[in-house]
């Protein structure tokens, strides 16, 4: 078994008990003197945290309100940025789909003319192919005609220029 010992009542410790109303009386002293040293300090330097304190909120409150029409400000300029870049982009994809469509309509005539020329090559082709079949050989002949003014005057200029030498001579 274990005992259990008490200890004499006020071994170590002051008894507190026995003058309440001195200790309560002191301590009431040493708050009014605390609060009387804080009102002659306010009194004598001026300021007063409730005054700064106003102040603090009014400065603060300027500011708010002064960045609030500043962030309105730049919105509303992010506002009429925006939209130009949205005309702008709309312009473009106007222009884009104009250029769409001219483009689809020149490869349509550039189709169109290219089947036109092959259709007039293969005529062309037609037409030569038959006339080729149509036609006699030509006789060798006709070359030498073809030579013929050539020759005429090839002679005729000899026949004078021997008649010029004849009459030199004699």
């Amino acid at each position: 078994m274990i005992r259990l010992t008490r200890h004499p009542p006020n071994v170590g410790l002051p008894r507190i008990g026995s003058q309440p109303i001195a200790l309560a009386a002191a301590t009431l002293l040493v708050i009014l003197t605390g609060a009387a040293a804080i009102g002659f300090w306010r009194a004598y330097s001026g300021a007063s945290p409730e005054l700064d304190r106003a102040a603090a909120t009014r400065q603060l409150q300027a500011r708010t309100a002064q960045a609030s029409e500043q962030l309105v400000e730049k919105t509303s300029g992010l506002e009429a940025t925006q939209q130009e870049s949205i005309d702008q982009l709309q312009m473009i994809q106007d222009q884009l789909q104009t250029m769409r469509r001219l483009l689809a309509a020149q490869q349509a005539d550039t189709k169109r003319l290219s089947d036109q020329v092959s259709g007039l090559t293969e005529a062309v082709d037609g037409l030569r192919h038959s006339f080729a079949s149509a036609q006699p050989p030509e006789p060798s002949s006709q070359p030498a005609v073809r030579n013929s003014p050539l020759r005429a005057r090839a002679h005729a200029h000899a026949s004078s220029f021997n008649q010029k030498r004849g009459k030199a001579r004699g």
